[in-house]
């Protein structure tokens, strides 16, 4: 199996092996500039061989020179992503979508590892990219816009796959590495990496992280180990591909502080006004590919897999504290047969199946502060206790056609059947505990009868590639996508809603795009057009709905130029707009027609890279977030800012150095800004001028 995640088409390779519909984004390590042809062979765990597909890659040179200690830094790279980074290994997802928090954000951007969700359906955590092991990762894809043909539920707005190191990574036999790296506020961290290399019909491989940062804000630091391990088995026709990753996350969470311009005070920016906050999280997964080579220009790849995860954390943005401890355990496989049609038809089909027990538990151990009111409805004991048993099952098929060296054409559909079985293990309704009620007409917890539910999808999509000539193309994109109702929304009620009458989650999509190379550059335009509708919602009564309406547009651009032979500037750039498109009223306002909070019209970033000599690289990095509303009304906003980091790397026959700093220019700025009506405007802090230093060894 080749080892590349992307590189060129051979002339005639056949449609099978085109890049899809909207390219990809030209970012280092991609090797781009000058080739030939711009569509890309993708060859991923999450694909049969070569599937028609598209993404952006983040590549292994990119991810070594940015040595990530939070994957942010590097998705910063590709347009129409704007993750929020929280405290520690925390963020709030945004791809092609403002930033998502609340009722109906998790699960709308599918998190993903070797092409395999990170979490079952139903059953995401909005932070769930640091389970995967993105720290030693030889590639990150981003599939931006919709992909439910190949990923199904919850690839809603786009998807983040975390590619993993293959035995054999490198050339020339087995090989290891070493790597330590220092930083402020007691930031440490250690890589060790094995691999037998591939010499023999087996192989094994081994990477292991180790991290730990005392935080910059008081009593805000985190400790966290990776450990992934690999074994490869080619037999003639057959290749088996197994792998075992293991996570454990230890946090302490710093909350938001509250003011207007807080984030510019420096004192304030290093408190922490939740120091009893918290989060517990650990991850299990194993997995093996098995590709088959079946002759004829037929392929069959199985990739059963299982998983576990367990998670505990101190509700400290809520009334009361409450602590959540949920997990699941989960059994699936994902099936590819691809079958080509000499080098103008292909087809590939599977069909995905998955089981998932999870379980829900809240408690509350102290009485709740504040008001009479709220230290009636909000008690201590358990608020909810349940499992939930689910199973899908989703069989898919997608054609491509190359009807003339001028024309790419494909089209393929999706359906898929979600079920949940849910097990109520305490009284219901909206009482204590023991069954005694709480004044004010009853608690604020509402716990549902046992009860089934059940989601049939579908998942169309079409798409045309048209070559105006070398070097350039015209691409258009048609797809749907949708996003299951999760659990947490359908059976952790509130007041006296006692069943969540919710639907998935719809969009529709429409790209239309330019792409192209020659003399040393190359570039990407793309403009799209989305509508969701039944967006999941808390309202003002705390009640689930799913009657939400928003439209999606915006314009993302990419470019990449390289000159006099030792320079390259880089610019991956978004525009867009969010707006509410429903008859929602809040606070007595009506938000149809309103930008969607937390959603910059403009971001972006863009970098200059010098590179003297073979080994020594510098690249000077200006990351710019636009203005953007802070409530759904539009009446707070936050002024957004720009921020400059540099990185150095200078690699020699068998060490490297790296030097990161970062926030160059010492910025006081908001990783997040959102307004509450209870404590008006609140920031989650961004870092101050950081320096990290790392040294390397690889043999």
């Amino acid at each position: 199996m080749p080892k590349e995640i992307a590189r060129p088409i051979r002339q005639g390779a056949g449609l099978y092996c085109m890049s899809g519909l909207l390219g990809w984004l030209m970012l280092p390590g991609s090797g781009v500039a000058g080739q030939e042809r711009i569509e890309t062979l993708l060859v991923t765990a999450s694909h049969a061989g070569a599937l028609p597909e598209r993404f952006s890659e983040v590549g292994g040179e990119a991810l070594t020179l940015v040595g990530h200690s939070h994957i942010q830094q590097s998705l910063v790279r590709v347009p129409g992503v704007n993750l929020a980074r929280g405290n520690g290994q925390e963020y709030l997802p945004a791809l092609r979508s403002p930033v998502l928090s609340g009722a109906g954000a998790c699960g709308s951007v599918l998190s993903a590892e070797d092409g395999i969700p990170l979490r079952a359906k139903g059953f995401c955590n909005i932070n769930e990219l640091f389970e995967s092991h993105s720290e030693t990762a030889r590639g990150i894809e981003v599939t931006r816009g919709p992909a439910g043909i190949l990923f199904g539920a919850n690839a809603l707005h786009g998807v983040v796959n975390v590619i993993s190191p293959t035995v054999g990574e490198k050339a020339g036999g087995a090989s290891a590495a070493v790597g330590f790296e220092a930083g402020p506020e007691a930031f440490y961290r250690a890589k060790f990496s094995a691999d037998t290399g591939t010499d023999n019909p087996w192989g094994l491989r081994m990477d292991l992280s180790l991290s730990t940062d005392g935080g910059y804000r008081d009593r805000s630091g985190y400790d966290q180990q990776k450990l992934s391990l690999q074994h490869l088995v080619q037999t003639g026709s057959l290749e088996i591909r197994t792998r075992l990753a293991a996570t454990n996350v230890n946090q302490e969470t710093a909350g938001y502080i509250e003011g207007t311009g807080a984030y510019r005070n420096r004192r304030a920016s290093r408190e922490n006004p939740n120091p009893e906050a918290f989060r517990d999280a650990d991850a299990l997964r194993l997995y093996s590919r098995l590709d088959i080579d079946l002759g004829g220009d037929r392929t069959l790849v199985l990739t059963p897999y299982l998983r576990k995860t367990e998670m505990r954390f101190l509700q400290h943005y809520l009334p009361g504290q409450a602590l959540e401890e949920n997990g699941q355990e989960s059994a699936g496989i994902r099936s590819r047969y691809r079958v080509a049609g000499g080098d103008q038809l292909a087809l590939v089909a599977g069909i995905d199946g998955e089981f998932t027990r999870g379980y829900l538990r809240e408690s509350q151990a102290h009485p709740t502060e504040g008001s009479d009111f709220l230290q009636a409805t909000i008690p201590t004991g358990k608020h909810y206790d349940y499992e939930v048993d689910a199973w899908s099952i989703a069989p898919f098929a997608l054609a491509t056609w190359r009807p003339n060296e001028r024309w790419d054409l494909l089209g393929g559909l999706r359906f898929e059947a979600v079920h949940y079985h849910y097990d109520n293990n305490m009284l219901a309704g909206r009482t204590r505990e023991d069954g005694t009620p709480c004044g004010f007409g009853g608690c604020r917890f509402s716990r549902p009868q046992d009860r089934e539910d059940r989601f049939l999808n579908g998942s169309p999509k079409l798409g045309a590639i048209f070559r105006v000539a070398p070097g350039l193309q015209l691409f258009a994109n048609l797809a749907q996508g949708y996003r299951v109702p999760q659990t947490t929304e359908l059976y952790r009620l509130q007041r006296e809603q006692r069943v969540a009458a919710l639907d998935s989650e719809r969009i529709q999509s429409l790209e239309l795009g330019l792409r192209g190379h020659g003399g040393g550059f190359s570039y990407e335009l793309v403009a799209y057009g989305m509508r969701k509708r039944n967006v999941i919602f808390r309202d003002t009564e705390y009640f689930n709905r799913a009657n939400g309406k928003t439209a999606h547009q915006g314009l993302e651009f990419a470019f990449e130029y390289v000159f006099a032979s030792r320079w390259r500037i880089e610019t991956a750039a978004s525009y867009a707009e969010h707006r509410y498109r429903d008859a929602r009223r809040l606070q007595g306002v009506a938000l149809d027609g309103r930008l969607v909070d937390s959603a910059p019209r403009v971001f972006g970033s863009t970098r200059l890279r010098w590179q003297p000599w073979a080994g020594m690289a510098a690249e000077l990095e200006w990351l710019h977030q636009g203005r953007y509303y802070t409530d759904p009304q539009n009446r707070h906003e936050y002024p957004g800012h720009n921020l400059l980091n540099l990185r150095l790397r200078w690699a020699m026959e068998l060490w490297a150095l790296s030097v990161r700093a970062l926030n160059l220019a010492n910025k006081d700025y908001a990783e997040r800004a959102d307004y509450s009506r209870f404590g008006g405007e609140r920031y989650l802090l961004g870092a101050h001028r950081a320096l990290y230093l790392s040294v390397s060894a690889d043999w």
